[in-house]
This record gives structure tokens, C-alpha cells and sequence, in this order.
């Protein structure tokens, strides 16, 4: 985990910067809560058990590592990661309040006083750097081997004294990282350098199977691929979609775990279709004999995350309606030259349509931009209107607006509304230029539109009722569902397209990965 370098960490309770007299209300930062020791666990389970009621407060993280018992084997992934951590995404106002209500003994982390004068401030971390830690720990913390020598002794290979060659990582949870190709005995591991949460200590760590990434010799760029995690929503909704195809509707989420957890097992796609035959079930072994070569790739990178991490898809996916609002792959069959299909549940009809993508890409080996065309498929929803008459249009947004929703006061004001900071004028004989807030007004208008508009046909709505379950979903009503599909699948990609392409709202693209499964 990294921090920035001029950060000197401190905890000492007798020491804090100033709480109570400007109070940060609007900015979300990660910030680092201490604990008492052994109560890490407790901290974030507090924290979880408020987060639907307490505003401002978005995410809470705790992470732990598995231990191994060498006698009997078991694996008991209980133990924190950092003794003494808990990792909290929020606005400071909300944090500090809240600590002081209900965890006094927690003390928030913060950057010492400076010789510059510059004033003690909390510690935050970065919304790229703690992704990265959050992916890393998830996907590869058990793997990671700790090395005595430090990392510059790395640089050359000590048997024959060349050079080793340095890489940079494309894709998963490491991408972006830089480090030494590096030969240990008869394994190509990559060794890379790591600073240490809670001083300026650097580890040199190595990762095995380095040819598991998409890596290239420095400064080569060439590619853009999808997260590890992103693979995984990928996989689900792909058999998701199978099943919903099939026939399975509220049965889905069991056969789900059905196939997973039997692929994890025994991952041969031919064996589990001999046993979905015995079982009955015909139509969905004919449908998994379609697999394409890819598609099966993407599958089994899924079960084997749920061998080593039993339980995973069940705790994460957990809850189903509808499929999120774009994804890669259909689930259905299209009627020959038809762009859309019609999927029944049972209270509600979904619209499946084919829509083309076009998105801004660089190619560094032909030097120049570029435009790549995808094909997604948009799913709506479409339900009878009972109180209004009509239908009621909707789209899978949960966990984003979900979020969002937990916006509230001047946080939310700032995050909607933020025009500008530090407006056009004359300071120290210098002029200023205007810099734009960080904000859906300045960087995602459609979706400032959707959340202000009070003539906006598309509005944000929570806790849709549907059936049994609720969902966070961008609507419209209307008597019209032609049209009304029409717009408000256009009002959803476009507020795709625009949070995607934008180098702000960092965390507001990483909820949109759970809208938008990016090809």
C-alpha cells in the first residue's frame, strides 16, 4: 500500500490537527482509522452495521489474509492484513463524528507538522492507489513473497551480471506497476517495490506466474485491458444470462452456484453437462455446449477463483432482478435481423437490445487515435405503472446510485453541483484560472440533468419495489414504451460514455463497473 512519500505518520492522541473549526463537509477521501489492538473487526463491523443510515459514508474496509495451519491444512482467512487498520472512505466531517460518537478509542491518521510551517492534516490515500490495494489483496496477497535484499539488487541478474529486463504490467489488479523481470530457480517471478501503510519502510516483494498478466518492456503502453475483478462480474453475468435464457428466472441464483461450485470441484465443462442431463436439465446442457473458446476462458478463470476462495460468488452475488445495465454478452438469441429481444419475468418484461459502442482508443504502435466500436447489449426492465397508469421503464444502477444515495448535505451539493473553485481574477499580481470543481455538473452533465431536473423525463429512483427484492434504478415513466426505451437507454449510455471518459470522479468509475461490464 502506498502513501505519499512525504507522509510521516502519526497516531500519538496528544498530537492532532484541528477538528472542530473547518471541518472538511464535501470532499470523499479514503482515510486510515487506528484501532485498539485486536479490534479491527469490530471497527468495520460497526461502520457496516451504519452505512445504510449514515450519510456521507460510503465504504469501510478491513482487509485480511488467509493463515494456514500446517498440521491439519485448514485455511482460516480471518486474520487482518494490517494489525490495528481499518481503511474508511468518506467525507471527513462524517468520519470524525462518527468516531467520536461511537468508537472513541479509534484515532484517525494523520501527516505530521512540517518545518514549512505546513499545518498537521489527516492522512488520505489516493482513489487509484487504494483500488489497487484493495484488488491486489483480494486477488494476489497470498501469493506475494517478501525479499530480504532491496529491490534495486533485483536490477541485474547476479549469474551472468545482465541486465534483467524491466516490465510494466497492463492489466488485473497490479496494473501499472512497474518491476524486475527476475529468475528464482527454475520460476520467472516479477519483483517490485511496495511502501508500508504506516511508516516510510519499503518492502521488496516478488508475485509468481508472471506470464498470468499481460506485461510489456517498459514504456510500451500497447492495450488496455479489464481488471481481474471485472472478469469475474463478466463470467457471472455470462451464466446468469445463460440461465435467465433457459427458462430459470427465480431458480437463477441456485443453479448459479450449482455450476460454479461444481466446476470448482471438477472443472470440466463436458462432465458437468453429463450431470445437468441426469439431473434434468437438457436445455441448459445443450446451451453450455455453445461455449465459446473465450467465453469458457472467462469461466473457469471464475471457478478457479472459487476454488481457492470458497463461497465467493454466493457472498457476492447474493441478490438478483435484472442484469446490469450494459454488458458484453446477450444470454439470448437474437431472430434474425432483429436488434432486440424479449425476455419474461416473473413481474416484469426485460428488453434486451444490441447497441454499438463507440469509443476513443489509442494505438502506440500505430502512433496515433483511433475510434473501436463495440457491440453491449442494454437491458430495461419494463413493469405496469399501478399508481400512475402506464408502465414504469428502469435500468440497473443499484450499487452506484446505491452510493450515491448515501450522499447527503453539502458533500452531495458539492458532488452535484461544483462549478468552480478559485474563479478568474488577480492574486500576487498573477491571474488565476478557473478550476473546476470535481463534479457531475462539470464532468457528467446527464447525469447533473437526471439528479436536478425536476422536468427530467429519466429520474434516479431508490429501493424500486420489484416483486420480493428492490433495486437503485435510473426510470421513466410513461404510456409510450416505444419511445420511452428509446430515451432512456440513450440517457443511460450517455451518462456511461461520460463518467467513463472522464479522468475525474475516480470513484464514481469504479461504482460504474458494476453497471457497465467494460469489454
Amino acid at each position: 500500500m502506498t502513501i505519499p512519500e512525504h507522509t510521516d505518520t502519526e497516531t500519538d492522541r496528544s498530537v492532532k490537527p484541528h477538528r472542530h473549526d473547518k471541518l472538511n463537509k464535501v470532499d470523499f477521501q479514503w482515510f486510515v482509522v487506528r484501532t485498539l489492538p485486536h479490534q479491527e473487526r469490530k471497527l468495520a463491523d460497526l461502520l457496516s452495521a451504519h452505512l445504510s443510515h449514515t450519510h456521507n459514508i460510503l465504504e469501510v474496509y478491513c482487509p485480511t489474509h488467509t493463515t494456514v495451519n500446517l498440521e491439519d491444512k485448514v485455511r482460516k482467512p480471518q486474520a487482518p492484513l494490517f494489525a490495528g487498520y481499518v481503511f474508511v472512505l468518506s467525507t471527513q466531517e462524517a468520519l470524525v463524528d462518527f468516531i467520536d460518537k461511537q468508537y472513541p478509542d479509534g484515532t484517525i491518521l494523520y501527516e505530521r507538522r512540517t518545518a514549512s510551517g505546513r499545518k498537521a492534516c489527516f492522512l488520505t490515500i489516493p482513489e487509484g492507489q487504494m483500488r489497487f490495494f484493495k484488488d491486489f489483496n483480494e486477488n494476489y496477497a497470498e501469493h506475494v513473497i517478501v525479499l530480504e535484499r532491496p529491490y534495486n539488487n533485483y536490477a541485474f541478474n547476479p549469474k551472468t551480471g545482465e541486465p534483467n529486463e524491466i516490465v510494466k504490467v497492463l492489466d488485473g489488479p497490479l496494473k501499472g506497476r512497474e518491476g524486475y523481470l527476475t529468475r528464482f530457480h527454475k520460476e520467472r517471478r516479477l519483483v517490485f517495490n511496495i511502501k508500508a501503510i504506516d511508516s516510510n519502510r519499503h518492502f521488496t516483494v516478488s508475485i509468481p506466474n508472471v506470464w498470468n498478466f499481460q506485461v510489456v518492456r517498459l514504456h510500451n503502453t500497447e492495450s488496455d485491458r479489464q481488471t481481474i475483478g471485472t472478469r469475474k462480474a463478466r463470467a457471472v453475468d455470462w451464466l446468469i444470462g445463460m440461465l435467465e435464457s433457459c427458462g430459470y428466472d427465480g431458480k437463477t441464483l441456485p443453479m448459479l452456484y450449482e455450476i460454479v461450485e461444481s466446476l470448482a470441484v471438477k472443472p470440466s465443462f463436458a462432465e458437468l453437462r453429463k450431470d445437468l442431463i441426469r439431473k434434468g436439465h437438457k436445455a441448459l446442457s445443450q446451451r453450455m455446449a455453445s461455449l465459446s473458446a473465450q467465453d469458457a476462458e472467462l469461466i473457469l478463470n471464475l471457478v478457479r477463483y472459487e476454488h481457492d476462495n470458497p463461497g465467493y460468488v454466493r457472498n457476492h452475488w447474493d441478490k438478483h432482478v435484472i442484469r446490469p445495465f450494459l454488458t458484453p454478452a446477450s444470454g439470448v438469441e437474437f431472430e434474425d435481423d432483429k436488434d432486440e429481444a424479449v425476455l419474461p419475468h416473473a413481474h416484469f418484461t426485460e428488453i434486451i437490445r444490441k447497441t454499438d459502442i463507440t469509443e476513443q482508443a489509442y494505438r502506440p504502435s500505430k502512433g496515433e487515435e483511433e475510434s473501436i466500436t463495440t457491440t453491449y447489449y442494454s437491458h430495461i426492465g419494463i413493469m405496469p405503472d399501478t399508481l400512475h397508469g402506464g408502465y414504469i421503464l428502469f435500468a440497473n444502477w443499484d450499487i452506484f446510485l446505491g452510493q450515491y444515495f448515501l450522499t447527503t448535505g453539502k458533500a452531495n451539493e458539492r458532488l452535484v453541483e461544483g462549478t468552480s473553485r478559485n474563479g478568474k481574477g488577480v492574486k500576487d499580481g498573477k491571474t488565476q484560472e478557473e478550476k473546476l470543481i470535481e463534479s457531475f455538473r462539470n464532468f457528467a452533465p446527464t447525469l447533473y440533468r437526471v439528479l436536478t431536473d425536476k422536468d427530467s423525463a429519466v429520474k434516479a429512483f431508490p429501493r424500486l419495489k420489484i416483486g420480493e427484492e428492490t433495486l437503485n434504478v435510473l426510470a421513466i415513466m410513461a404510456t409510450d414504451i416505444d419511445s420511452a426505451k428509446k430515451r432512456l437507454a440513450t440517457t443511460c449510455i450517455e451518462i456511461c460514455k461520460e463518467i467513463n471518459a472522464t479522468t475525474h470522479l475516480a470513484v464514481w468509475r469504479r461504482y460504474l463497473q458494476t453497471v457497465w461490464l467494460h469489454q
